[in-house]
C-alpha cells in the first residue's frame, strides 16, 4: 500500500502570513540542502518528506545546486512528489533557487538573465512540475546590474513559472534597492531567506527593519547553527558529526571553549523551559512573529518530530530572555 497522508496533518502546525502577502508558510519548513541527494538513501529521504508533510510542513525548500551532486535533490524530490504527493500539489509550497555554480562556462553561475531563466527551466524539469511557488535569487551578483537580475525574476512570474519571488543572502542595502525595482515592476517579492540563529544575529542590525517596513516575510536558514544548537556537541565532537568531517560549513575549529560554554548555559535554560536546546533555538528564532518560518534540515524522522514540537512553547518570559541575552553577551 502506498503513502497515505495523515488526516491530522493540519491540527497542530502554525501557519504565518508571509509579510503583507496572502501567502502563508508553516512555522517550520523543511530544507533539502543535505540528505536528499544521490549520495543519500532515497528511502530515508522519502520517509523524511512523508513525515514532514504528515506533521503539517507544507513548505519544501530546494535549490538548483542541492545534492550532492548538484541537481540531485531536485531530481529525488521530483520522484517522491510523483510517487507520494502528486495529488497534494495544491497543498504544498515548493521553492527553489539559482545563483551558485551549476554548469561550466560563463552562463552557469551568479545572476544574469541568461543563467536564471535557464536554471529555473532545468529545475522544473528535474522536479517534474510546471511552476514553483517561490523562486529565489540565491546570492547577490556583484557583476550583474541589479535591474537585470530583478527583471529576470519578474519574467519568471509573468511566464507562470513562479508564483512569488524571493531573495536569499541579500543584506539590507541591496534588499532595499531590490524592493524599489520590484515595486516598479509589480513583482510579488514576498520573502527574504537569511542565516539567523542564537549564535548569528546579523539581520537584527538593519535588515529586519527593512523587511518589516516593506512587508516582506523572513525565513531563517541554519537556525540550529549547523547542529551546534542541538545536543550533538554537548559531550564533545562525535565521530560521525559534520564538524568531525570535511564540511566547509562547520569544522572542529569552530567549536571553541567560549562557544561551548554559551551552548551549555543555553541548554540549561532550555531544560528549565521543558525543551531541548534545538527546540528552544527554533522557538527563539520565531519569537515575537518577526520570522515567518524556521528552515530545518534533517537526516532522521525523529529530528523532524522534535523540531516541530518546539511550537508547543514559543513564548519567553522576560527572565528567560534576559538570561539568554546575558549568555550570548558574556
Amino acid at each position: 500500500m502506498g503513502y497515505m497522508a495523515s488526516n491530522s496533518r493540519y491540527d497542530k502546525m502554525i501557519y504565518n502570513r508571509c509579510g503583507n502577502s496572502g501567502l502563508k508558510l508553516p512555522a517550520i519548513s523543511l530544507g533539502l540542502w543535505h540528505n536528499f541527494g544521490y549520495e543519500d538513501s532515497f528511502e530515508n529521504s522519502r520517509l523524511l518528506i512523508q513525515k514532514a508533510f504528515d506533521l503539517g510542513i507544507t513548505h519544501f525548500d530546494l535549490a538548483n545546486n542541492y545534492g550532492p551532486p548538484e541537481g540531485s535533490a531536485e531530481n529525488n524530490f521530483g520522484r517522491i512528489l510523483k510517487m507520494d504527493l502528486a495529488s497534494h500539489r495544491d497543498e504544498m509550497i515548493i521553492s527553489t533557487k539559482a545563483g551558485y555554480y551549476m554548469w561550466p562556462g560563463p552562463y552557469g553561475d551568479w545572476g544574469s538573465k541568461k543563467y536564471l531563466t535557464a536554471s529555473l527551466d532545468k529545475s522544473l524539469q528535474r522536479m517534474g512540475i510546471d511552476y514553483v511557488d517561490i523562486f529565489y535569487h540565491h546570492r547577490p551578483d556583484p557583476n550583474t546590474p541589479l535591474e537585470e537580475t530583478m527583471n529576470a525574476l519578474d519574467l519568471m512570474v509573468r511566464q507562470g513559472k513562479a508564483l512569488y519571488i524571493g531573495l536569499s543572502n541579500y543584506k539590507a542595502e541591496d534588499t532595499q534597492k531590490a524592493v524599489s525595482i520590484l515595486k516598479r515592476l509589480g513583482t510579488p517579492f514576498v520573502i527574504s531567506q537569511v542565516s539567523y540563529s542564537l549564535l548569528n544575529r546579523w539581520i537584527e542590525e538593519k535588515l529586519q527593519q527593512v523587511l518589516s517596513e516593506e512587508g516582506i516575510g523572513t525565513i531563517a536558514f541554519v537556525p540550529l547553527a549547523q547542529g551546534l544548537l542541538t545536543n550533538k556537541y554537548l559531550k564533545g565532537i562525535p565521530a560521525d558529526s559534520r564538524a568531525a568531517g570535511s564540511s566547509k560549513f562547520l569544522s572542529s575549529k569552530d567549536i571553541t571553549e567560549e562557544k561551548l560554554k554559551k551552548i551549555y548555559t543555553l541548554n540549561e535554560i532550555a531544560n528549565e523551559r521543558g525543551q531541548s536546546l534545538a527546540q528552544m533555538a527554533l522557538a527563539w528564532v520565531l519569537r515575537e512573529g518577526k520570522v515567518t518560518s524556521a528552515l530545518i534540515g534533517a537526516s532522521k524522522v525523529n529530528q523532524i518530530e522534535e523540531n516541530v514540537a518546539a511550537l508547543d512553547n514559543l513564548d519567553f518570559t522576560k527572565e528567560e530572555t534576559n538570561k539568554i541575552e546575558k549568555t550570548l553577551m558574556d
